[in-house]
């Protein structure tokens, strides 16, 4: 099954290059913080994809998304929204969470929680053997850096020991971008954020099913 996958587009969504395939997977910062104008005009955009299934999880500017999930699910009705949830496209389970450690005092702070207790509860709710995990950050060392500064989440980290996804796919970290693989898991930093008013191709990769999917044969 191909996939593929962007974040970061913050309202620049209509000059990312995306390929085609049967999955696109949207990794937060659709907008710059606060318009509902901007969700709608994002929703609207994926409307007109071609792709067979489209998946959302929220980054730490989707403030209207942040307010209720419910509304965000009507919001964005061209995709699948998941917050703590977890779909199975053809026997492939892609998991979303979008929440994040806190960023800096001058960054946008949806979803963003303190670094501890908080964060660990969310990262419990991620089940083991998930084939593909979406969040909106990176884990502590992985493409993280801004800078000197590493600004991944370790409690996360130290989550995907025991959850070892297949892939995880993030963002939010614009000076990173690319793909690496450690241990059992392939890390994708999708954004798109070039610098300026420049942006980069969505990425795309391949996640077959570990097992054939049964149908009952009357589809």
């Amino acid at each position: 099954m191909k996939i593929a996958a962007f974040s970061d587009s913050h309202t620049l969504h209509e000059q990312v290059e995306i390929p085609g395939a049967e999955v696109l997977i949207f990794a937060g910062d659709m907008n710059n913080c606060r318009d509902q104008q901007d969700v709608t005009e994002f929703n609207t955009f994926l409307g007109s994809l071609p792709h067979k299934h489209k998946i959302v999880v929220a980054g730490n500017h989707d403030y209207l998304l942040a307010e209720d999930s419910r509304q965000a699910k009507e919001l964005l009705n061209e995709a699948v929204y998941l917050q703590d949830e977890m779909v199975v496209i053809n026997g492939v389970s892609i998991y979303g969470s979008p929440w994040q450690p806190s960023f800096n005092d001058l960054a946008c702070d949806a979803f963003a929680l303190p670094r501890g207790t908080h964060l660990q509860e969310k990262w419990r709710m991620i089940p083991s053997g998930v084939d593909i995990l979406v969040t909106h950050a990176p884990p502590a060392g992985i493409m993280d850096m801004d800078g000197p500064v590493s600004h991944g989440c370790f409690d996360l980290a130290e989550a995907l020991k025991s959850v070892q996804p297949r892939f995880h796919v993030f963002g939010h970290i614009h000076s990173e971008h690319g793909v690496i693989r450690h241990a059992e898991t392939t890390y994708i930093n999708c954004n798109v954020q070039a610098g300026g008013k420049k942006t980069r191709p969505a990425l795309l990769f391949s996640c077959p099913p570990l097992h054939p999917v049964v149908t009952d044969g009357l589809s």
